[in-house]
């Protein structure tokens, strides 16, 4: 193959997984959104603790459901056409939160969002890691957690100048609405530029040669490898699957041999559900509001949101330029020790800070300490956690298994994300602040033994050779 083939090849994976990536731009912005409108919808629907908490988390039930299924579906459909799907979803969901007249309404369109979040939470880093070559998957790969820190980023930086420019979120702004409906209106640009962009994408090789469709699958792969390598691939892919060629499904996830889960599946539904043990999203979902808690107002508290969106750009991008140098399971042992370290910092100044008179915490002198330990804990997990769960969701499994695999650790992913996000306006009032981040705390502990105990490497190895 000739320079010049080889570089419009390597264009065309980088400009596929560009578009694949929107999907992550739009569940960072769904997912920050949210953010900023917590005191909206507590005067809108008139929600105590407990709904406000099921109002922001009712996403996530969403994005189970979604996840799940967006695996099983996409081993009957394919990648794109479950990624189109999503797309439609982000579009009514953008529009619909932002109308909504009740806390039932509002739940419908964020679950219908949810829906579109979960799927392309997995679809995506699954169709890039069965476009791009061994070499840089990990690292396009990575690119869609940026996207999803930079979706975040956005919708800090959208939530803070929309309100600013109310006065507050909950004041009106454009055409007699609140701020904070406007906050969920601004997706609808990203989401129909991903509908659009979506239609100039080709469907996944492995999937067309698992439906049958070799002749298509190595006119792809052509398209990506150059002529002489599009058609090894395609021999290879089929070899693969040789030993045990039919149409995935879910029983697929147990060995035939004992009857049990594979082992590979465990660790995959571990790595989800630590992803999420560790707190990450309640920085992320309640970040206004656990800043609002010691002592910011409202617009501190979302300009701090701000930079901590900045700071897991910047931990992304890092993660970018090393993940395919040094590996997969170095990143995520140091991103946990690094992240109990901070966590626990950030106890120790919740627990060394004053009451006020209403009860609040008022950090003090503990304020700069707080704060340096946040950002350096959503500096640690972008830089592991964040991108590198969902870069080894999307190659660990054997390409027989890959949808079904993808799919139960998305269900427990996002479940257990729903149950961390809807714990914590509880925790708040039920044990403080440092009670709620021991927790997370003693999570980010066992991670480093999980990781060390029974995550394997999978930096440079080709999808077919993935065991499991």
């Amino acid at each position: 193959m000739d320079k010049v083939e080889e570089q419009n090849n390597t264009l065309f994976i980088a400009f596929i997984s560009i578009v694949a990536t929107i999907g992550g731009f739009l569940f960072g912005f769904d997912s920050g959104v949210i953010n900023g409108t917590v005191d909206g919808l507590q005067q809108a629907f008139q929600s105590e603790s407990a709904g406000t908490g099921f109002n922001v988390s009712s996403m996530l039930l969403g994005c189970a459901v979604g996840a799940f299924f967006a695996g099983r579906l996409a081993d009957k459909f394919g990648r794109r056409s479950i990624l189109l799907v999503a797309s439609v979803f982000f579009i009514i969901s953008a529009w619909g939160s932002g109308v909504a007249t009740g806390s039932f309404e509002f739940v419908i369109y964020r679950v219908l969002g949810g829906l579109a979040v979960g799927a392309a939470s997995v679809m995506a880093p699954a169709y890039i890691s069965e476009v791009a070559p061994a070499r840089y998957r990990g690292m396009l790969t990575t690119v869609q957690q940026i996207a999803i820190i930079t979706g975040l980023f956005m919708a800090f930086v959208s939530n803070y100048i929309l309100a600013d420019l109310a006065g507050l979120s909950t004041q009106k702004l454009w055409m007699d609405y609140e701020a904070w409906r406007w906050m969920f209106w601004m997706e609808l640009a990203p989401a129909c530029l991903f509908f659009l962009m979506l239609l100039f994408i080709p469907e996944s090789p492995r999937f067309l040669v698992v439906s049958g469709r070799k002749d298509d699958a190595k006119d792809v792969l052509q398209k990506l490898y150059g002529d002489a390598a599009g058609e090894s691939k395609v021999n290879e892919i089929d070899a693969s699957l040789a030993a045990d060629k039919h149409q995935p499904k879910l029983s697929d996830l147990f060995d035939k041999v004992t009857g049990k889960v594979r082992k590979i599946v465990w660790v995959g539904i571990g790595l989800a559900a630590f992803q999420q043990l560790v707190g990450i999203n309640v920085v992320f979902y309640y970040g206004a509001v656990l800043w609002q808690a010691v002592g910011f107002d409202e617009s501190q508290s979302l300009l701090i949101n701000v930079i901590s969106g900045a700071v897991s750009i910047a931990a992304c991008v890092i993660t970018i330029a090393v993940i395919d140098k040094i590996g997969r399971k170095p990143l995520l042992k140091w991103g946990s020790i690094g992240m109990s370290v901070t966590l626990g910092i950030m106890v120790y100044a919740f627990m060394n800070s004053d009451v006020d008179a209403s009860g609040n915490l008022v950090l003090g002198s503990m304020g700069t300490v707080a704060l340096v330990a946040a950002n350096a804990y959503v500096f640690f997990f972008n830089m592991s956690w964040g991108p590198v769960m969902w870069v080894m969701l999307g190659e660990m499994f054997p390409n027989q298994i890959r949808g079904s695999g993808l799919a139960v650790a998305g269900l427990v992913q996002w479940f257990t994300n729903f149950v961390i996000t809807w714990t914590f306006p509880m925790l708040l009032t039920g044990v403080g602040l440092a009670g709620a981040y021991g927790l997370y705390t003693i999570a980010a502990v066992l991670s480093v033994l999980f990781v060390i105990k029974l995550v394997h490497e999978t930096k440079g190895i080709e999808l077919e050779d993935m065991q499991g």
